[in-house]
């Protein structure tokens, strides 16, 4: 399966998010450069050369898409299969199923899965933006609440490989990702049904334009489903206003900028015209939704608590704990 974009290029023009495609072949071009990314000289070939089994059963519904459970593949077949899908190591979200190899990820995403999807609007018809979307893991389970069109935008090369990976097993089925960061996006778009921005506000500089790079993307009556790391106010704090900025490292990220409290970030989302705001879940990660596993095989979020308290960071913040918003426009 040679990785195209061909097809999306040929459907934009008759939706919504028609704009979506202004200057696209560049910014494509850009984002999996192998000048910019040498690495992609040999993921791009691996993924071309994954081996061809035919049409294969799946389910994007099943918590691991269950692709290729009834296919029959040799042992020889399966070995080579999983060889050339470790080339695509670390895998930090899903969990994926493929011809009988179990994709044990980084991140247990089904259980977000699990907790974000009863709140949110039905995504049947919906024109759908994921925002920082990994390897597409919930893209695929939008898709498989009957979303028209899933857009997963991921500047990670690595991720959008895994996301070709997986594609080449079950077809595109509306689910295009795009190697992007939102700031690629053109102004404007404003044609998405529902935005989805899920672990990405607290890697933003500039947590108030992320919010106003979302509102830009969507269309008027349109919802938005955000999640990010949240913190409480030291006690005698006033909650509304209280952010913590990590002095250098949270949970050993550097990337770390803002963690609001809910009052806060609510509030943050009202300035900037969202209404209809709730929060639909509140949850402490745990170390069985994150950690180590044969295909992220480096540290993970237990080496990044206090050994004696994993109600704390190593640094001694509040542990991670995520809020999910979800707001009308």
């Amino acid at each position: 399966m040679k990785i195209t974009f061909e097809d999306l290029l040929e459907l934009l023009p008759d939706t919504p998010i028609a704009r979506l495609a202004n200057d696209l072949p560049e910014k494509i071009a850009h984002g999996l450069s192998e000048q910019r990314w040498a690495n992609l000289k040999k993921w791009i070939p691996e993924v071309e050369n994954l081996p061809d089994f035919g049409d294969v059963d799946f389910d994007l519904n099943a918590h691991d898409l269950a692709i290729g459970k009834t296919h029959p593949i040799s042992e020889e077949q399966r070995d080579a299969l999983r060889h050339q899908l470790k080339s695509f190591m670390p895998w930090r979200k899903g969990p994926f199923s493929v011809m009988g190899i179990d994709i044990d990820t980084e991140w247990r995403s089904d259980w977000k899965w699990d907790r974000v999807s009863p709140h949110i609007s039905p995504l049947k018809y919906r024109y759908v933006l994921d925002v920082g979307c990994g390897s597409g893991y919930h893209c695929w389970r939008m898709a498989g609440e009957g979303a028209s069109m899933v857009v997963g935008i991921e500047p990670s090369p690595l991720s959008n490989m895994q996301y070709w990976s997986i594609r080449h097993f079950i077809g595109a089925n509306n689910v295009y990702m795009l190697p992007l960061t939102l700031e690629e996006v053109p102004a404007n778009v404003a044609g998405f049904d529902t935005v989805f921005s899920m672990g990405v506000l607290y890697h933003r500089r500039s947590p108030i334009d992320h919010l106003y790079q979302l509102k830009a993307c969507m269309k008027q009556g349109s919802e938005l489903v955000l999640e990010t790391l949240v913190v409480n106010a030291p006690e005698g704090t006033d909650p509304l206003g209280y952010s913590l900025v990590p002095e250098d490292r949270y949970a050993q990220m550097r990337n770390v900028w803002f963690l609001p409290t809910v009052e806060t970030l609510t509030h943050w989302m009202q300035r900037v015209g969202f209404k209809d705001i709730k929060v639909v879940d509140v949850d402490q990660t745990s170390l069985e939704e994150q950690r180590t596993t044969e295909w992220m095989n480096y540290q993970s979020l237990k080496d990044f608590l206090d050994p004696d308290d994993i109600n704390k960071t190593a640094e001694g913040y509040q542990a991670p704990t995520r809020a999910t918003f979800v707001a009308r426009l």
